[in-house]
């Protein structure tokens, strides 16, 4: 009775342990939940408090306007950020989703991978005014001119790193299981890889692409040696173009009150395109609409 009585003290104890141990894990997480989500929320609200007042209709459709005049909007920035992200996504992405098939698929355990591997993480920490500096000296001074063209190979260099390990992630994590079964039908490796591992991860590939995407839509310094700015509606790859992180830059430097207020309101704009972009490729995501499920 004595030893009864002793096993079922040390297994309530134990039991007790566990339930207090989990717990306190549990409010950790939450905790560093809540601390990961909170600048995020604090700097929405900041921006808005700041800049919503200022959004109007010109803001949306007119050009800035001369120095110390009030009024004008961004209309040309936010056209142009357009133009540089696409011309960024056409050249990263593909590159980058190329690169991680590769690294998951095919290269495994090679030199070439580790070196692309390597080079990847290198490259992904590179400081994107180097980055900047590199496309200046490759396409603006052979070409004599600023343009978007190398602005968006700039942030396009910026994107294929964070594509890439992503990609490659995300691949790793599809059973051996699923490649076999495909394999043992009788496909090609290369089909069997595209339309079945591929696929199978192409919710978590997509969401690597939205962080790169993210991630070099509010660069500034590797547009001011390449984009430069444009104060005029240009939305020719070959000129120099406006984006909203230089607007946003050039307003918050220069003298004026309007300017300011201006600056704030592009904030919230930009910031706002991030999350309507990356929300909306959730969405889709998650209703199995780009997974091929009915």
């Amino acid at each position: 009775m004595e030893t009864t009585k002793v096993a079922m003290t040390g297994t309530s104890f134990r039991s007790g342990l566990r339930a207090v141990t989990d717990h306190t894990v549990t409010g950790l997480a939450i905790l560093a939940t809540v601390l990961v989500i909170l600048p995020l929320v604090a700097i929405f609200i900041y921006l808005i408090l700041k800049g919503a007042s200022s959004l109007n209709l010109a803001f949306f459709t007119q050009n800035p306007v001369p120095e110390g005049e009030v009024g004008g909007g961004m209309a040309n920035a936010i056209v142009g950020s357009g133009v540089l992200l696409g011309i960024a996504s056409i050249i990263g992405i593909p590159i980058g989703i190329g690169a991680g098939i590769f690294l998951a698929e095919f290269g495994r355990g090679t030199k070439l991978a580790n070196g692309i591997r390597f080079t990847a993480d290198v490259l992904n920490g590179v400081p994107s005014i180097v980055i900047g500096l590199a496309a200046y000296s490759l396409i603006v001074v052979p070409q004599g001119h600023f343009s978007a063209f190398s602005g968006g190979v700039a942030l396009g260099i910026m994107m294929i790193p964070t594509v890439a390990r992503t990609s490659e992630e995300m691949l790793l994590m599809v059973p051996n299981n699923i490649r076999e079964a495909a394999l043992g039908l009788g496909l090609p490796n290369w089909r069997s890889v595209l339309s079945i591992t591929v696929k199978t991860a192409s919710p978590g590939i997509i969401t690597g692409c939205m962080l790169a995407f993210a991630r070099v839509a509010g660069e500034t310094a590797p547009l001011i040696f390449t984009a430069l700015g444009n104060a005029f509606w240009s939305t020719n790859p070959n000129q120099p173009i406006e984006a909203l992180p230089l607007q946003i830059w050039i307003y918050a430097t220069g003298p004026y009150e309007d300017q300011h207020r201006l600056a704030w309101a592009g904030a919230l704009v930009l910031i706002a395109l991030i999350v309507i972009a990356v929300s909306m490729v959730r969405y889709v995501t998650s209703r199995g609409v780009l997974k091929g499920v009915s």
